[in-house]
């Protein structure tokens, strides 16, 4: 059965919503890209789905726009917080069911998470994260945060646990963290049963809480 393909309005074109628009046009999706940038909205008119030069915070507008009916609506409005909180309130009281707004500080944040945002997104302080944990531990290779308790890592298997199976580390007993994935070479394997045979240089894909996997990497790896 073919998918139903997905509609996402994009509200600003700055480095980041441009680089989104540019995926998920890659991606097949269809995009509606707003921005009040004349320039803007000629740069990604070959691009993007549909191109408006239109002002967000009008709540007429985005009722025109029909934007109440996408998938989702990103807001990405640069450094204009007044506008970035507005255009946000507004998607949300004409019904807008999902909600993306990217945010420039942590009052920048609890602003918009107040004001029923359903993700905010903070692509700079994700991106220093990732990084940060990547320097301070040469077993980390990715970090992806999925709240403010809980990760995902992708570790690298040392000589540790070399030629043992999930079931002899037990990680999950012993750490409370679970192995969700391993990667070695080009082959992805997902749900890894529990006597896989653990590589050195696999690398390991683990989802837990904070606390379970700096454990799991400082004593399990």
């Amino acid at each position: 059965m073919k998918r139903k393909q997905k509609q996402v309005a994009l509200i600003g074109l700055g480095n980041f919503g441009g680089s989104l628009c540019k995926e998920f046009s890659e991606l097949g999706t269809e995009v509606l890209a707003v921005d009040t940038n004349p320039d803007k909205v000629d740069e990604y008119s070959s691009i993007a789905t549909h191109t408006i030069l239109a002002d967000s915070t009008d709540e007429g507008v985005l009722k025109a726009l029909g934007v109440r009916n996408f998938d989702l609506v990103v807001v990405s409005l640069g450094d204009d917080i007044q506008s970035s909180i507005l255009t946000t309130l507004v998607l949300k009281e004409i019904g807008v069911q999902t909600v993306w707004t990217k945010a420039q500080s942590k009052y920048h944040r609890k602003v918009l998470e107040k004001i029923g945002a359903d993700r905010v997104i903070h692509p700079e302080r994700d991106i220093a994260r990732r990084l940060a944990h990547h320097v301070v531990s040469e077993k980390i290779l990715d970090y992806i945060e999925l709240s403010k308790d809980h990760s995902i890592l992708e570790m690298v298997a040392t000589k540790k646990v070399d030629n043992q199976t999930l079931m002899d580390i037990d990680v999950r007993a012993k750490y409370g963290c679970n192995i969700v994935g391993i990667k070695r070479e080009e082959q992805i394997l997902i749900s890894p049963s529990a006597d896989e045979v653990i590589q050195e240089g696999d690398i390991l894909i683990v989802i837990g809480s904070n606390e379970d996997l700096n454990r799991f990497e400082e004593k399990g790896l």
